[in-house]
């Protein structure tokens, strides 16, 4: 999925996006109100019709795309931030879940999924979508870790 990035003080207003994160002061993300739009209007079309949702899986993270103004800023704060030019930021971990007990921790850096690179948060979505089992090549500080990642079924 793709953000809106800002360093812009939010206040109430006209919508362009739904805040979902604040990664340091200043700097904050939001969903894209067109992308809320779309969910919304596939939500209810699919209502509508009866169908089925797909079944869910959750991973248990929060995760950014790893824009070069969020690797400066995660740099300058962390010496020891891993060394990656690409990959996805993992913000934030939820404690018990698929995600905690394979080993991710908050601030790795997901680089590749079952082999292939990653580069955005849909890649990581398209992801746990199309595997019951994701090895995770994570970068963590100078580490290379390996990480198997089993995704829970929700319902």
């Amino acid at each position: 999925m793709d953000y809106i990035q800002t360093d812009a003080i939010i206040n109430d207003g006209d919508v362009i996006g739904i805040n979902t994160l604040k990664v340091t002061a200043g700097i904050s993300f939001a969903i894209p109100s067109d992308r809320i739009r779309q969910f919304l209007a596939e939500f209810h079309e699919r209502q509508l019709k009866g169908k089925a949702l797909s079944q869910k899986k959750y991973l248990g993270l929060r995760m950014l795309p790893l824009t070069m103004n969020l690797l400066q800023e995660m740099k300058r704060q962390d010496p020891d931030f891993p060394d990656v030019s690409s990959g996805v930021f993992v913000y934030e971990v939820i404690q018990g879940t698929a995600a905690e007990s394979s080993g991710l921790r908050d601030h790795d850096v997901i680089v590749s999924i079952n082999g292939q690179p990653v580069t955005t948060t849909t890649d990581v979505t398209q992801a746990v979508k199309d595997s019951d089992s994701l090895s995770m090549m994570v970068r963590r500080g100078s580490q290379t870790l390996i990480l198997t990642v089993t995704p829970e079924i929700i319902n």
